[in-house]
């Protein structure tokens, strides 16, 4: 007998029916900036992608609870910063007042996330406060994140994206979240973020200032291993879900956190990666709606539970109007 896997294969619905990979769309993180002024004002290395005022981030938040996609995390890019990020803990800050908002708007429909890091609203650009000799003190940082941690949750914050990759975050915010009495509020742990150069567009996205780089906090990209222990220590200290960035050029490390996590495991498709694909669009090099497809499913193929992608609307709109046989929904 001759084995021919190739009759799996015949037909859209035979297709669908074997799919060892499906997409929800309540899988699906939406990224978003918010900034201080009225009106949206476009990123030019990320087409299609703003920076939201108050009325768009909120029309985009309802957007989002309409299509069925499962959460938002807001960015916030505050007009002034300082030393110590102080912009991060006013309660009228640009990103705490986007998150009182949007859960105002969307909170019982969808996940209202934030980012927890400094970089966005420091002087220097990066995610933590510097010391005398201008290196990143992670101790000091860490009370600077304890204090974000329950501006936010005051917010209206549900989950609270810590991306600053300090040593110690996860077990200093939940303390701080629980002698508060915040026991409600969930961590997602950016524990495997490396230091890759396909965070370009989004340092343009948030207005950065940074001065030199992060390589001595982010990981190595060479490391996979390290990625898989950062993330053993977020589970233990406390982390709801833990996180792989950037997405695509790291399946593999991914797949390690998969098969071994004891919690959720989420990657984001960053800046770059949605940077290339829609360039290599226009220019008619590959067929966008395909390529998105294809490599959202691949990131979720290895192994994570939600992806991060700015373009959660679109896929959840091509779910939405895709063929019943495509969405394996056929009887």
């Amino acid at each position: 007998m001759r084995i021919r896997p190739r009759r799996l294969r015949a037909t859209p619905a035979l297709r669908a029916m074997s799919a060892e990979t499906r997409i929800d769309p309540r899988s699906l993180m939406l990224p978003i900036f918010v900034h201080e002024g009225d009106a949206p004002r476009p990123i030019a290395a990320m087409p299609g992608v703003v920076q939201h005022g108050l009325d768009s981030a909120r029309s985009t938040a309802r957007a989002a609870a309409a299509a069925g996609i499962g959460g938002l995390m807001l960015f916030g890019v505050p007009t002034r910063r300082d030393a110590t990020g102080s912009g991060a803990t006013d309660p009228d800050g640009i990103l705490n007042r986007a998150i009182a908002a949007i859960a105002a708007e969307v909170g019982d429909e969808l996940v209202v996330a934030a980012d927890l890091c400094l970089d966005e609203f420091t002087d220097h650009g990066h995610c933590g406060v510097l010391d005398a000799d201008g290196a990143v003190d992670n101790d000091a940082t860490l009370e600077r994140y304890r204090a974000m941690a329950l501006a936010q949750a005051e917010a209206g914050a549900g989950l609270l994206g810590l991306s600053g990759m300090m040593d110690g975050q996860v077990a200093a915010v939940r303390d701080a979240l629980e002698g508060a009495g915040r026991t409600d509020c969930a961590i997602l742990a950016y524990s495997a973020k490396y230091a890759s150069s396909f965070y370009g567009p989004f340092r343009e996205a948030v207005g950065s200032t940074l001065r030199g780089d992060r390589r001595t906090y982010q990981l190595d990209p060479a490391n996979a291993r390290e990625g898989r222990r950062e993330a053993a220590l977020d589970a233990a200290e406390g982390a709801d879900v833990v996180m792989v960035k950037p997405a695509l050029g790291y399946l593999d490390v991914l797949a390690g956190i998969a098969a071994e996590s004891p919690v959720p495991v989420w990657a984001y498709q960053v800046s770059g990666e949605y940077a290339m694909i829609e360039a290599a669009a226009a220019n008619g090099w590959i067929d966008r709606d395909a390529a998105i497809a294809e490599s959202v499913t691949c990131i979720v193929r290895a192994g994570a539970d939600a992806v991060l992608t700015y373009w959660a609307l679109d896929l959840a709109a091509a779910l939405r109007d895709a063929p019943a046989t495509r969405r394996g929904e056929g009887a």
